[in-house]
């Protein structure tokens, strides 16, 4: 069966990148232009797998994305990796505190980012995912000194 991925940016050309490079790695894909639109997508029953969510958007901003799809029953559980040029520390930690997978920064590779997507869709659980998220929170929390 074929995975979904919601790809959610305001920007054109990464959204080209994302999709072409994805659909090669046999996903469908699902574009947004903004965090509107994204929730709008999800609040009509998409079957999405995974959420991949810039958070530099006019409007709705990617955090207020996550925190809806984080506070609604329907889509906790969704994994959501943010990609952004918010390179800063204290955003990817934000990310992850908030409830993110994983946190890329643009520009990107493309093989990492859908090596990334693969080990989120990988996951056994919701749990699992639970678990690496808080790895990866706790690393840069010790980073941080």
């Amino acid at each position: 069966m074929t995975q979904t991925i919601l790809v959610v940016d305001d920007e054109p050309d990464v959204l080209l990148l994302c999709k072409v490079n994805l659909e090669f790695e046999g996903y469908e894909v699902i574009e947004a232009h903004d965090g509107g639109e994204a929730l709008e997508i999800l609040s009509r029953g998409e079957d999405v797998d995974l959420v991949l969510l810039d958070v530099m958007m006019p409007g709705v901003d990617g955090w207020q994305v996550l925190q809806q799809i984080k506070a609604s029953s329907s889509t906790r559980d969704l994994p959501v990796v943010m990609l952004t040029a918010k390179v800063q520390q204290h955003d990817q930690i934000k990310g992850l505190a908030e409830g993110a997978v994983a946190y890329i920064t643009k520009p990107f590779n493309p093989i990492a980012l859908s090596k990334t997507l693969k080990e989120a869709l990988d996951a056994r659980s919701p749990d699992d995912l639970e678990k690496r998220r808080n790895r990866m929170l706790g690393k840069l929390r010790a980073l941080e000194g």
